[in-house]
């Protein structure tokens, strides 16, 4: 009787034995394959450099595309009802994170789902999107980076260029609640420094032409915000702006280097790979959106276009100049 006791121990043993060594492969500290959306509300310079910070960043946390990780890329092309199809296929997907890179494609997808915690990047105000009660402890499915300007540099920046500006011109989609951000705050700058502000909005591309055609004649130069739209299309707007004179003055580098004069500003690729390193530690399991802080860039930079500047016929102030990133 006890031999049969003992022999039946030893069978349940070893079972357990073989069970945990046939179960997971995932190992202890091992991450696991994970599912990540992402999705880009349009194409442009600063958009498609979040984007590819992002995939970098999530690299550096530990997360690498066709190792352990699984991307499921999109891109709205600036059209309300993709971002409202991209944002069914994620939940559908049961994906584990997504990524949402600009105001309106954060928005849509936090209006679809409340449990896939969600990382934005290139948004400027979380709380006046509706996408978290708090920058400091969001207490949503929503987390992110912020790209805030520095308006007040902007605005100095703007005026050692153009020292004797009298009226600024300010072009922006009005319908872009982070371009409004931008907008409010650049009035009440400049209207304090004596400046008259003159707005001219678009709602599309298409608009763009007409919009910059009436500053003509009217402004000492242009500010524009980070503006989707705009950004888009800044040729367009600099084969207006420069046979008539103006320097625009922007919000990012992609900007610059699509004509515009100059900005001082972030750098939209080290703010998307500072969501990734965000992203990492959501998938890890070492933090959650809902308590996980809003993060902003440190680091700002002057970007100048010398050709641009060549087109205006100006001759840039050594102080800009010094230090500045340089775009031939």
């Amino acid at each position: 009787m006890k031999m049969w006791k003992k022999g039946v121990l030893l069978m349940a043993a070893l079972a357990v034995g073989l069970t945990a060594g046939c179960g997971s492969t995932q190992k202890t500290g091992e991450k696991k394959n994970v599912k990540v959306g992402v999705v880009q509300l349009v194409e442009h310079q600063a958009l498609d450099a979040a984007n590819k910070g992002f995939v970098d960043g999530l690299a550096a946390g530990g997360f690498k595309e066709g190792q352990n990780l699984t991307l499921d890329r999109q891109n709205a092309q600036a059209d309300q009802s993709n971002l409202q199809t991209i944002a069914q296929r994620f939940a559908n997907n049961k994906e584990d994170l997504i990524c949402a890179i600009a105001t309106p494609a954060a928005q849509t997808m936090a209006n679809v789902t409340r449990d896939i915690p969600i990382v934005g990047t290139a948004i400027t105000d979380y709380k006046e999107a509706k996408l978290v009660k708090d920058p400091e402890k969001p207490g949503t499915n929503v987390t992110g980076t912020t790209d805030m300007n520095p308006i007040d540099k902007q605005l100095d920046l703007l005026l050692k260029i153009v020292p004797k500006a009298r009226t600024i011109g300010i072009l922006y989609n009005s319908s872009e609640i982070n371009s409004q951000i931008q907008v409010k705050k650049m009035k009440e700058l400049a209207e304090a420094k004596g400046l008259t502000v003159r707005e001219a909005t678009v709602s599309s591309v298409n608009d763009i032409q007409q919009s910059a055609q009436s500053l003509v004649g009217q402004v000492d130069a242009i500010y524009v915000p980070t503006d989707n739209v705009i950004a888009s299309a800044m040729p367009v707007l600099a084969k207006i702006t420069n046979p008539a004179k103006i320097p625009v003055i922007c919000g990012e580098e992609g900007v610059v280097k699509s004509g515009a004069l100059a900005t001082i500003g972030i750098d939209y690729y080290k703010l998307g790979y500072q969501t990734g390193l965000m992203a990492a530690k959501i998938l890890k399991g070492e933090a959650k959106p809902q308590t996980m802080p809003i993060e902003k860039q440190k680091d700002m930079k002057v970007t100048v276009n010398e050709a641009t500047a060549k087109a205006l016929g100006l001759t840039l102030p050594e102080d800009v100049l010094k230090g500045a990133s340089i775009v031939k």
